[in-house]
């Protein structure tokens, strides 16, 4: 990894809000935020170095070896703007999402679309392969955000796994985690456990999704390395199917509440002529040209850098 200075770790954490203000909202990735960021593969390759030659590691060079081969600057400052943006900013993006939901919806719509060239642009080749490949991305996901939500659970292997495929959903481009949780029917027995204080069921998440993210990492890192081309157009497609949840306008047809918590479990989109209230067409439009040109603006500055 390359040396950076402290203003570079500055950004990092910047980044890491962005990362933890997106996967608060049910629907965007913040695995999207990394990527088009510019820090997805040295996220990957970093949480990739997490393993058992650490103990090794250890032993031959202490703790500053075994930080130095996690990357360990760069992974702290990236989860500590996670940490803050969910303490902070995730309120204010909450507040939104349940107010003015039609303009955070556009702002991400936007977003999300300029990421889709983004990170189409940078497959190199462009063969049948890789065109069917991001089909069958975008229809994956596609179909997972039109999956019926389970019902809620609380068998301590199927939490095991709910927290594996979360935390898997969470840094692929284009899934949210959050949303596989309410799928899975996981959701509200995870939050009451926070709530309550349930260590029994928290560690049980918790190990889960270590366990997902250190071996997803491993596949990911494994298939950027063997197979660059097809991962990129299958994350394009996941981005591009998920469009379809992140449309701005739509007809609620089913909500749960959870604790204090409602969130909509079933959904319609709609034209924002047939929709029922104001449709804020001028304002959502000028949202989602703002999403769509910062990710070009980011992308200028990186290369300026």
């Amino acid at each position: 990894m390359q040396a950076r200075r402290i203003l570079d770790y500055v950004f990092v954490t910047l980044k890491g809000m962005a990362m933890g203000a997106a996967d608060v909202v049910p629907g965007v990735s913040g695995g999207t935020i990394a990527f088009i960021s510019g820090i997805y593969e040295e996220l990957i390759t970093s949480i990739n170095n997490i393993d058992f030659s650490l103990i090794s590691i250890l032993k031959k060079g202490g703790i500053k070896a075994v930080w130095q081969k996690v990357n360990g600057n760069f992974l702290l400052a990236l989860f500590l703007g996670i940490f803050i943006s969910v303490l902070s900013l995730a309120r204010f993006l909450s507040w939104l999402l349940e107010n003015e939901p039609i303009l955070l919806w556009s702002f991400f719509f936007g977003l999300v679309v300029a990421s889709i060239f983004f990170v189409g642009k940078e497959i190199s080749k462009w063969t049948l392969g890789t065109v069917f490949i991001l089909i069958v991305g975008a229809a994956l996901a596609f179909f997972i955000t039109e999956l019926p939500v389970s019902d809620n659970t609380d068998s301590l292997p199927y939490l095991f796994l709910s927290g594996a495929l979360a935390i898997c959903a969470m840094i692929l481009p284009g899934i949210s985690g959050a949303f596989i949780l309410v799928l899975l029917g996981s959701y509200k027995t995870i939050l009451d456990a926070v709530h309550e204080r349930e260590i029994k069921i928290i560690l049980t998440v918790g190990v889960g999704a270590i366990f997902g993210l250190l071996s997803f990492a491993r596949l990911l890192k494994w298939m950027f390395n063997h197979y660059k081309n097809i991962t990129l157009a299958l994350l394009t497609g996941f981005i591009l199917g998920s469009l379809n949840k992140i449309w701005p306008w739509k007809k609620v047809l089913e909500t749960k509440t959870f604790g204090e918590k409602t969130i909509v479990v079933d959904d319609m989109n709609v034209l924002p002529g047939t929709f029922e209230g104001d449709s804020k067409l001028m304002l959502a439009i000028i949202l989602a040209i703002l999403g769509f040109s910062l990710i070009f603006i980011l992308e200028r500055l990186a290369s300026k850098k």
